[in-house]
């Protein structure tokens, strides 16, 4: 989860300084002004190389997935503009990157077969169904938990959130996996 935690991290970082600073400014010092006054998915899009750069591993294509898959989720989630945002929604905006970012991790792994899926199709779509619930929930109460205004958060604590989160979504996969076996 390093590309992906660290693309946490630098997200995080954006936000806040846009908060603190202005969208402009913020956006001023990656050197992409010219997004100032743009739709938030635009902004969004434009940050993407900044946030998770292109690369070939693995890690930094979860990343950018993720990435991704947050852009699509801001209006569903309510979010529509980068220059009001408030502390809750840049929360909320960390909670929809770092879900995505581990249900791809874990996606990944079905993939390669470090964790495997009941060969039963309406089953393994009920525990996809239970692991991105879980997934998005752990996120959610593991910030909410620590009684961190998202906007303290140093990078350091993002990569810890992320990291957390994502062991114990590992951990309830391997239940859930467990589970159906067992019947």
């Amino acid at each position: 989860m390093g590309s992906a935690r660290g693309a946490g991290a630098g997200l995080v970082r954006f936000l806040n300084d846009a908060s603190t600073n202005g969208v402009r400014e913020a956006l001023r010092t990656l050197n992409l002004e010219s997004l100032a006054g743009r739709p938030i998915e635009e902004v969004f899009a434009g940050l993407a190389d900044y946030i998770c750069p292109e690369g070939g591993a693995i890690d930094e294509g979860i990343a950018r997935d993720a990435f991704i898959e947050t852009i699509a989720d801001l209006a569903g989630a309510g979010i529509t503009d980068i220059d009001a945002l408030t502390p809750a929604q840049i929360q909320t905006v960390f909670e929809l990157y770092a879900t995505h970012a581990i249900e791809a991790r874990l996606c990944n792994d079905i993939g390669t077969k470090v964790i495997t899926l009941p060969t039963d199709p309406s089953t393994a779509e009920r525990i996809e169904a239970q692991l991105r619930d879980f997934i998005h929930r752990g996120v959610s109460d593991t910030i909410n938990a620590a009684g961190v205004n998202i906007q303290s958060l140093t990078p350091e604590k993002v990569l810890g959130f992320v990291t957390d989160v994502y062991q114990a979504a590992f951990e309830a996969l391997q239940t859930l996996g467990d589970a159906e076996a067992e019947k």
